[in-house]
């Protein structure tokens, strides 16, 4: 059976003692990139990085006081882990997480450090559920479902009131769609409250668990691959979120891993908003190839989440400078006589680019044995920029191709 609006009222009020509320804010450079009034509702402030400790914390109070002395258990990649976790030390209830073997390594060593025993086992949350399972029937925790407990969708239905009451003039809502908890709850009490508001979900194209249960009509296991969105790679929505879902949310959107890439680059630099792949999604679906079209409307971005491995976001910020056309990469064919590499490093700078790394090549190359090529890595402003630049060689006389893999190459 799926909550109920009062029951998001009443798990506001309840849980009002343990989770803060975090800012929705106006952004006027995101409106800007976007064509349309931006607000970002910043769940990743709460002090476990995601919007999970909302469901979490409310499945934790509403749990018996015959089951408290077993604890609690769930699977999970990281954020609903984390969220129990932490108010499972603060309501003095064991947890238990089982988590994918692929779990960041942060997420674990968070949840342990929250006083939470940390299993790993299976390649997916279905598999990580399986082994939560066989520990259940020898133990006797209570398992609280990570996307589809009636609380837990409760709790996360809270942000959609805070929603309206933050931007009156409210007229879409993008969130990320993973097991689709947040977006039945959400979804439920923004249009309990206002009907008229779109509801955006977004899913990696690499995992849209979401989009194949509404073309089978019900939930359907799916072949997933690898995504910067790990937090939304869920190979089977919940059932019980999945027939609230379908009935509040009204188009999703699927996006690539360079759109998501961007997104977190983009949310750094103009809002010093550091957040994982899932809370990036929303932003994703706007500046991905086929762009959401928001139409200028009114619209609230969900950052649901900013719980990524430090070592993935530097590799993230340098991929998306090169998606951004702000970092690349080119061979190029100079003169092996004096000054050849000058008057490259000069045309750089002349055309405004920056250079970072330069390395040659003279034992594999085919050019003529008085020419040397050079692996050059410049910063530029923009794809039109570099390809000027790059047009700028070409005519000076140094032939330039971009390296394979770059947005820039043909």
């Amino acid at each position: 059976m799926e909550p109920t609006f009062e029951e998001i009222v009443a798990a506001r009020a309840r849980i009002a003692s343990g989770i803060r509320r975090p800012a929705c804010d106006h952004s006027p450079l995101l409106s800007e990139l976007c064509s349309a009034p931006i607000w970002v509702k910043r769940e990743y402030q709460l002090p476990t990085g995601s919007f999970k400790e909302r469901g979490a914390r409310n499945a934790l109070l509403l749990l018996p006081e015959a089951a408290r002395p077993h604890g609690v258990i769930a699977a999970s990649a990281g954020n609903h882990a984390l969220a129990l976790a932490y108010h499972g030390r603060d309501l003095g209830i064991s947890v238990t997480v089982v988590m994918p073997i692929f779990a960041p390594i942060v997420k674990q060593e968070r949840c342990r450090q929250f006083g939470a025993r940390v299993l790993l086992a299976g390649q997916n949350i279905a598999e990580a559920k399986e082994e939560a399972e066989r520990i259940i029937a020898i133990e006797g925790q209570t398992y609280i479902h990570g996307f589809d407990d009636r609380a837990v969708i409760a709790g996360a239905g809270t942000i959609g009131l805070e929603l309206i009451e933050e931007i009156p003039d409210l007229q879409t809502v993008v969130l990320p769609l993973g097991g689709a908890g947040l977006a039945a709850g959400l979804g439920l009490a923004i249009k309990t409250m206002k009907p008229s508001v779109r509801i955006v979900g977004v899913e990696p194209r690499h995992a849209m668990s979401f989009a194949a249960a509404l073309s089978h009509g019900s939930p359907i296991k799916i072949e997933m691959e690898p995504t910067l969105g790990d937090g939304l790679a869920v190979p089977q929505v919940g059932p019980r979120a999945f027939a609230l879902a379908k009935e509040v949310v009204d188009e999703v959107s699927g996006v690539g891993e360079g759109a998501m890439l961007l997104a977190i680059l983009r949310l750094a630099e103009l809002e010093k908003a550091v957040v994982e792949g899932a809370g990036a999604a929303p932003l994703a679906a706007i500046l991905d190839e086929e762009p959401l079209d928001l139409a200028g409307a009114s619209t609230a971005l969900i950052l649901c989440g900013g719980n990524i491995d430090p070592a993935v976001l530097g590799r993230v910020i340098e991929h998306g400078l090169v998606e951004d056309g702000r970092l690349v990469q080119f061979h190029a064919l100079i003169s092996d006589r004096p000054g050849g590499l000058a008057r490259l490093t000069a045309t750089l700078a002349d055309a405004g680019a920056s250079v970072k790394q330069i390395a040659h090549e003279r034992a594999f190359t085919r050019s003529h044995f008085a020419q040397v090529e050079v692996i050059c890595t410049i910063e530029t402003r923009d794809h039109q920029h570099a390809m000027a630049v790059l047009n700028r060689l070409r005519s000076e006389g140094m032939p330039c191709d971009v390296v394979s893999g770059s947005p820039l190459a043909p």
